[in-house]
């Protein structure tokens, strides 16, 4: 279940079925991300890709025969109408057109009636309608895909489609499993379950026993993981940089150079990258000290050219040295400024009243450490609600909490109301009422035991003692007590609970790079089992507040209107 190798063989099949010889690939806004997460534009070079242009943009006029064109698109209506009117007054010698899920048959027809010239040669449905992050992480590109707490039709009919998708590249017919407290779970387990039916031919593969699962999960259980300062070098760059399709933009970072104000970041292209997105911040010094002692030995070994055979060398290993020069620039980049902004913004103490919040039950200590740290100068608008955040999420029900006293903080000391009120937001989103895990381990013995035992086995990293509620989750299910009241299968009366061997994880309102690290480490662990993860979008804390802000505005809107009516 590698999700990157899925969608490679796809993007490879649209170009090497148009044979050889030069090729524009035409793609729209949501294909674009889709095809640069997992390729190369130098890579497309090779294979004969000498022209990109946006299908859903301003076309250009020129007439260019020689062209083969490839069509890459969502089968949208919209889509659909912009290439028949390209069909109508062709630029290109021939098209071969590519669909990234199914498509109706009208539109079909749509295209056949307006390619009046006979030049479309092969009309198929290649099925990677979902950008692939990692081998088992993938994301649907929707952002704020709640509104009110609930599905809008569109947003239910893309996250549909694109769970689809992913099956159907993996040639999977899943078990269906979903949160018995979401409705937005239930509503994707039955439209999901409805394509099985309506699209049977498609889904008709191999049977195997246990049949994979699919978990469909919502992002409330879980308010506290998107919430977390991170420390592995690939979430922390998503924490404080953002990561967006597989680039970092740095043009805000001091002194940065023209060359680096963008960077791509591909564990499928760069090495050094793909050995160590999931090091900790503490490794990643001693890594890049090594990288950079290793070019500079190679610096020198270029410097001397002093015989033919030496020009020779030189001449064969210079690609790979003009290679290995960005790679060392691109990340002791990244890194220092990485560096700058932990030292800058007191991250290490936050992170460690964060993880505090998180894993033990300290009220006043933890109460004492965030007046602090809301106090100090150096802590961020953002770092500052996030801490209110996640003490309200903890101490919502305790009898002495302090909330409203901290918001009335965050307010005197500058920070936004927008901020301020999505301490409310933040409860109503993903607090006590809202969740039906224990998410703090408040009713497990074990969890509880292990509180007073904190420092007799100690922890590696007191700034990465957080484990997300997937690593539970999935423990359950794997061992069999994942509770069917609790997430039942979309089918009732399956039998007795599943241990699968293949599961894929759905997450409605986003996932994380934490979980995504939980479950690579999963997956090397137990390799009996295959697990992939998958979500509307990846979050970082920013991108989560949004979340938060957009579901409960509208929650709040659909509310007045009704109590107005």
């Amino acid at each position: 279940m590698d999700v990157i190798v899925a969608v490679r063989k796809y993007i490879l099949k649209m170009v090497e079925d148009s044979g050889p010889g030069m090729k524009v690939l035409m793609i729209d806004k949501e294909t674009i991300g889709i095809v640069s997460i997992v390729f190369a534009q130098s890579e497309m070079l090779q294979r004969e890709v000498y022209l990109f242009e946006r299908l859903d943009g301003d076309l250009p006029t020129d007439i260019m025969r020689h062209l083969k064109c490839i069509v890459f698109a969502r089968p949208t209506k919209d889509n659909v109408a912009k290439l028949a009117r390209e069909l109508r007054r062709p630029r290109y010698g021939y098209y071969y057109v590519y669909f990234s899920n199914v498509i109706a048959k009208a539109d079909v027809k749509q295209l056949a009636e307006a390619d009046e010239h006979e030049l479309v040669r092969d009309v198929q449905e290649l099925y990677a309608d979902y950008l692939a992050v990692a081998p088992h992480l993938f994301h649907l590109s929707m952002p704020c895909c709640s509104q009110g707490l609930a599905w809008t039709q569109p947003g239910l009919v893309r996250a549909t489609q694109g769970v689809a998708a992913v099956l159907l590249s993996l040639k999977k017919c899943p078990v269906i499993r979903y949160q018995s407290s979401s409705e937005m779970a239930r509503k994707l387990a039955d439209s999901v379950r409805l394509t099985f039916t309506k699209e049977a031919t498609l889904f008709d593969f191999r049977r195997v026993d246990p049949p994979p699962l699919l978990l469909i999960l919502d992002r409330r259980d879980d308010s506290v993981t998107p919430l977390l300062n991170q420390w592995t070098y690939q979430a922390m760059m998503h924490e404080l940089l953002t990561i967006s399709n597989n680039r970092v933009n740095l043009s805000e970072v001091p002194n940065v150079p023209p060359e680096l104000k963008e960077v791509v970041m591909s564990a499928e292209q760069d090495t050094f990258y793909a050995e160590n997105l999931y090091s900790n911040f503490g490794e990643i010094g001693q890594t890049i000290k090594g990288l950079m002692d290793d070019y500079q030995k190679r610096l020198q070994s270029q410097k001397k050219v002093e015989s033919i055979n030496d020009m020779k060398q030189f001449v064969e290993m210079y690609p790979q040295f003009k290679k290995m020069s960005g790679t060392v620039a691109k990340h002791v980049t990244v890194v220092g400024e990485l560096s700058r902004l932990v030292g800058h913004h007191l991250l290490l103490e936050l992170s460690e009243t964060e993880q505090e919040l998180a894993c033990h039950d300290e009220h006043q200590q933890s109460l004492q450490r965030i007046y602090r740290l809301l106090n100090a100068e150096k802590t961020r608008e953002l770092d500052r609600v996030r801490l209110v955040m996640l003490y309200a999420l903890r101490y919502e029900t305790h009898a002495n909490n302090d909330i409203h006293r901290l918001v009335d903080t965050l307010r005197r000391g500058g920070v936004s109301d927008k901020y301020c009120n999505l301490v409310k937001a933040v409860l109503e989103y993903g607090g006590a009422r809202a969740r039906s895990s224990d998410l703090f381990g408040d009713a497990d013995p074990v969890a509880v035991t292990k509180r007073f035992f904190k420092g007799v086995k100690g922890v590696d990293n007191i700034y990465t003692q957080h484990k997300p509620l997937l690593t539970r989750l999935l423990d359950d299910l794997l061992k069999g007590r994942l509770k069917e009241t609790a997430y039942p299968y979309q089918n009732s009366g399956y039998g007795q609970p599943v241990r699968p061997a293949e599961i894929i994880v759905f997450v409605i309102g986003g996932v994380t790079f934490e979980e995504s690290l939980a479950v690579h480490q999963l997956n090397c662990s137990v390799p009996a089992v295959r697990v992939l993860l998958g979500g509307t979008c990846v979050h970082n804390t920013t991108s989560f507040l949004d979340e938060v802000q957009a579901a409960t505005q509208a929650a709040h809107a659909l509310q007045a209107r009704s109590t107005r009516s």
